[in-house]
């Protein structure tokens, strides 16, 4: 260390709010920490304001994604409600209340949606991941290795657990994508339009106290919808007011590959894809929806390009290097442990961008102009290209895990460094 680096100042850290906005990671609704309503911690049937009833609000949530009605709930209680001596806050947040027979209740509701909200909404940033993209380029398949992984080495690697935020969230997960995909070899089906996801919300904790768990939620939106302009608009709530985004892309997408990846892997049927979208029309889509309503036309969301199903690249790699290198770091997995390695993200993320560019240069042009920070990574979430929608081999994600920690580098949750 050089001594004059001993006396340079250290930049000084922006000061903590009182408290943060909380985003419902169901709704997507942002509020303030003392909006917030209370589902009562008991029922009496002498009081008509505290007896069992239907929630309408929640009813309603639970209906958007065909959920069961639920027909006997505690009461909601509102703040405004109860006198300022029996509301209870901590760290300047409102975390209950005392109601009118002594009891307390710090089980808070999302106002819009009457969904419970985390314990830490309003203490810390909602930071939201969404994961976004046209049609069958594999988000699901995507989110299902992504949260994988997570699970079972990445957390680990930087100190922390991932985590359902409810056991009915860890069991859809388990039983619909995860046991699926990484126990039985099968393929998952492609969320279809009609069927709106519910959020799968899991939380990144830290095992050190003093950093905030990052709230990881995954919207895996109807591919088809990203470019419905109605449709967009149910959820385009959830785009806006995330803390990064996952913009997935399919080489498939990309016209001038697609054949050309279709012929090297002997592909003879003619009906190898029905539709795809091509990734400028996703962005032009949201530009339209929020984009256009932002500061100077463009985004800061930080949002990074994945290219999906680059073992597919695996056919276009040659000497000539016209496309892809013969050293590709594509095919190459790579573990960040406790930081984020900036000279293997520079060279995924040269490496990216100049194929894009080379292949797709309006949709490249595009995210330029209406995003102001990118990065670009290549991913597969499987390890190998399915034959007949059979897995020919164990699931071996590749750089899955990558996108999102570059996503937890851009929020300050950890911090990057070089090698050498």
């Amino acid at each position: 260390m050089n001594i004059f680096d001993w006396f340079k100042r250290k930049p000084e850290s922006e000061p903590r709010p009182l408290y943060y906005d909380i985003v419902c990671p169901y709704c997507f609704n942002k509020f303030e920490p003392d909006e917030v309503e209370f589902r009562a911690s008991h029922h009496r049937e002498d009081d008509e304001d505290y007896a069992l009833r239907e929630d309408a609000r929640l009813n309603r949530y639970r209906a958007r994604f065909g959920l069961d009605t639920i027909h006997d709930m505690e009461a909601v209680l509102r703040p405004q409600d109860v006198p300022e001596e029996h509301r209870i806050y901590s760290d300047q947040v409102l975390v209950g209340l005392n109601d009118r027979y002594g009891e307390v209740t710090r089980r808070r509701l999302c106002p819009h949606c009457h969904n419970e909200l985390p314990v830490t909404a309003g203490k810390v940033p909602s930071n939201i991941i969404s994961i976004v993209g046209a049609s069958q380029v594999g988000k699901s398949v995507y989110m299902t290795a992504l949260i994988h992984t997570l699970q079972n080495s990445t957390a680990d690697r930087f100190d922390a657990a991932c985590m359902p935020l409810t056991t009915e969230i860890s069991r859809k997960f388990r039983m619909n994508y995860e046991e699926p995909l990484f126990e039985r070899g099968d393929l998952l089906a492609s969320t279809q339009k009609e069927r709106m996801q519910e959020p799968f919300i899991f939380q990144f904790v830290f095992r050190d106290e003093s950093k905030p768990p990052l709230t990881l939620v995954f919207f895996d939106v109807a591919g088809e919808g990203m470019v419905d302009q109605d449709y967009l608009g149910l959820h385009g709530q959830h785009i806006k007011n995330s803390a990064g985004i996952l913009f997935m892309v399919d080489p498939l997408q990309i016209r001038s590959i697609r054949d050309r990846i279709r012929l090297k892997l002997g592909d003879t049927r003619g009906e190898w894809v029905s539709r795809y979208d091509e990734p400028r029309d996703v962005v032009l889509t949201l530009f339209s929806d929020f984009i256009a309503h932002q500061e100077d036309s463009k985004t800061d969301i930080p949002t990074a390009v994945v290219l999906t199903k680059s073992d597919m690249l695996e056919s276009l790699r040659g000497d000539d290097g016209e496309y892809i290198k013969s050293n590709s770091n594509i095919f190459h997995n790579v573990v960040h442990r406790g930081h984020f390695d900036l000279d293997e993200y520079e060279n995924i993320d040269g490496e990216i961008r100049r194929f894009i560019e080379r292949v797709d240069r309006p949709f490249k042009g595009t995210m330029d102009v209406y995003f102001k920070d990118t990065a670009y990574f290549a991913v597969s979430a499987l390890g190998s290209n399915p034959v007949e929608q059979k897995l020919q081999s164990v699931v071996s994600p590749i750089r899955v895990d990558e996108p999102f920690i570059w996503l937890m580098y851009k929020l300050n949750y950890i911090e990057g460094r070089r090698q050498t």
